[in-house]
Parts: structure tokens; C-alpha cells; sequence
């Protein structure tokens, strides 16, 4: 069975090309556009690993990996942050509330897909 992958980000176009990238890698993957949404996608079905934008409605990426990582229930689920907020501040914020790692935007694809591999395959953070 394939691991599966939440991406997390309101804008349309890093959504289309996360989920081409993360299906093109084999994942299985499932979207939402908000804070909100990905909660309730969470709680519906934990993913492998979860892609997240600090930047999106509802609750911030910062409320959201806060929520994951305050349900024992989630301790498996990765979280990778993937964001424009790139300031070292926003940095330690992320891994402090227990991002598994932190990619700014714009990305490399390639970077970004082997760093999902080594975070799922436990190898790397």
C-alpha cells in the first residue's frame, strides 16, 4: 500500500503541482486548501506525511502542526512545512511545534521529493 501524502496550501497552483509531484513519486495523495480542511482530513484518515503551508485560512500552519503534534494519536504523522516564510525565526517557530523539517519556497521538486522519501522512509529530517 502506498504511503499517503496531505498536502496543505490555499494557493491553486502549489497545490496542482505538490499533488503531481507527490502522485508522479507514487504517493497516495489528498488536498486541502485550509486549516480547517486539513484537520478534518487528519482526523478522517491520518496521512504518512503531511505537507504544510504556514500561510492558509482558517488556522495557520503553525496551529495546525501545534494540533497534530497535541494528539498522541498522530505521533507517526510527519510534518514538513513548506512555506515562503523562510526568516530563521519562522524556522525555529516551525521545528519548535514539531515540524519534522522546513523547505521554503520557491523549491526544488527534486530537493523536495527526496527530502518526503527520507522523511517517510525515516532517514532523514
Amino acid at each position: 500500500m502506498p504511503k499517503s501524502v496531505l498536502v496543505v496550501d490555499d494557493e491553486p497552483n502549489i497545490l496542482l503541482s505538490l499533488e503531481y509531484l507527490m502522485k508522479r513519486a507514487g504517493y497516495d495523495v489528498r488536498l486541502a486548501r485550509d486549516g480547517e480542511e486539513a484537520l478534518a482530513a487528519i482526523a478522517a484518515s491520518p496521512p504518512d506525511l503531511v505537507l504544510l503551508d504556514i500561510n492558509i485560512p482558517k488556522f495557520n500552519g503553525y496551529e495546525v502542526c501545534q494540533a497534530i503534534r497535541a494528539n498522541a494519536d498522530l505521533n507517526n504523522v510527519r510534518i514538513l512545512m513548506v512555506t515562503a516564510k523562510g526568516r530563521e525565526v519562522e524556522i525555529e517557530k516551525g521545528l519548535a511545534l514539531g515540524a519534522d523539517g522546513y523547505e521554503t519556497k520557491p523549491f526544488s521538486t527534486k530537493a523536495l521529493a527526496a527530502r518526503v522519501q527520507a522523511l517517510l522512509d525515516g532517514t532523514g529530517t
